[in-house]
């Protein structure tokens, strides 16, 4: 079976926003390399076989970046998948992907039920997550059109395996700059309001939106910085900006607006909850425990019960005004 290399009826290449706006980005002419720049972390993408050519999805467009120097190197290449056999199984996800040691490496294997048990791709990686390759089930694709080897969810799982290696964390979270320049991180599970909250602020004057679902949090010069990720909500809303984290709401639906502070451990908890952490890695696990610990310590963290409307934005704007934060 082949499929076409790009689905333009995928929720993730129709229109989405950035910074509030609604945009359409024309469709990148196919290349052999790019340069993608997600929360200051540098991913070059080369294509080592003139056979394949490369394109990104929409929301990625904006993260694009030819002038950074590298922090990552993906090399991708078409191939015959059928004769790879597998090795030590370290994780199942359940879905897609599965993660095996490979001779000192790790090796992940993706797999759909829409063409049967032949991976349609497969990614070896150096163990701190600064190489790796990229090896596409030829027969599966229509090799005429450009692929984004990096497909989500393996572009997300990379970063979140690098991240963990002492570099920041991944949280399941709405994040917002306010015209003030303040960073707001609306954190919750599904169905807690982050979609809701982004489109609340979206059309507030002077209000970037990061992302409507996944943020990503990383400490550098002794300061809490967020920034946008490809990897939208329903809201499709991205932005490549970042910003100095100021204060950390936990979402719950209530009957009014009100905040309530929480104790350190309690945030830490939560945060915990709704992160994305490779749970194989025990070294990635402590270091997002104690991670976490560091920003409990430095932003304010409270629950927002919030009504899912206007009034929940000019709430947060009284209570910004009203406190030093």
């Amino acid at each position: 079976m082949s499929v076409s290399a790009i689905d333009m009826n995928s929720p993730k290449n129709r229109m989405y926003s950035v910074s509030g706006t609604t945009s359409q980005f024309s469709i990148l002419c196919p290349q052999h390399s790019l340069s993608i720049k997600i929360a200051d972390i540098t991913i070059s993408l080369i294509s080592v076989d003139p056979e394949l050519k490369l394109w990104v999805d929409e929301a990625t467009t904006t993260f694009l970046n030819p002038n950074a120097t590298p922090d990552v190197t993906i090399e991708g290449c078409w191939g015959d998948l059928a004769q790879v056999e597998d090795r030590g199984k370290i994780f199942d996800s359940g879905s897609l992907w599965q993660l095996y040691q490979n001779n000192g490496s790790y090796l992940f294997s993706f797999h759909s039920p829409v063409f049967g048990p032949i991976p349609y791709k497969l990614v070896k990686t150096l163990r701190d997550f600064t190489h790796s390759e990229v090896s596409l089930h030829r027969p599966y694709f229509d090799p005429d059109k450009p692929v984004y080897p990096l497909e989500y969810p393996l572009d997300e799982l990379l970063l979140i395996n690098l991240l963990a290696l002492g570099r920041g964390v991944e949280v399941h979270a709405c994040g917002m700059i306010d015209p003030s320049g303040y960073g707001h991180l609306f954190i919750g599970q599904s169905g807690a309001g982050k979609t809701t909250m982004a489109r609340l602020w979206q059309d507030t004057p002077g209000v970037t939106i990061l992302s409507d679902d996944r943020i990503i949090l990383r400490q550098i010069d002794k300061k809490i910085w967020m920034y946008g990720t490809p990897w939208h909500g329903e809201a499709m809303l991205a932005s490549p900006e970042r910003v100095p984290l100021t204060r950390i709401y936990f979402l719950e639906k209530g009957n009014k607006n009100e905040l309530v502070s929480l104790r350190d451990p309690v945030a830490l908890g939560r945060l915990f909850t709704c992160s994305f952490i490779p749970f194989y890695s025990r070294p990635g696990v402590a270091f997002t425990l104690s991670f976490f610990e560091e920003v409990v310590k430095a932003v304010p963290c409270c629950e927002l019960r919030f009504v899912p409307d206007k009034r929940a934005v000019e709430f947060i704007q009284e209570e910004t005004s009203c406190h030093t934060l």
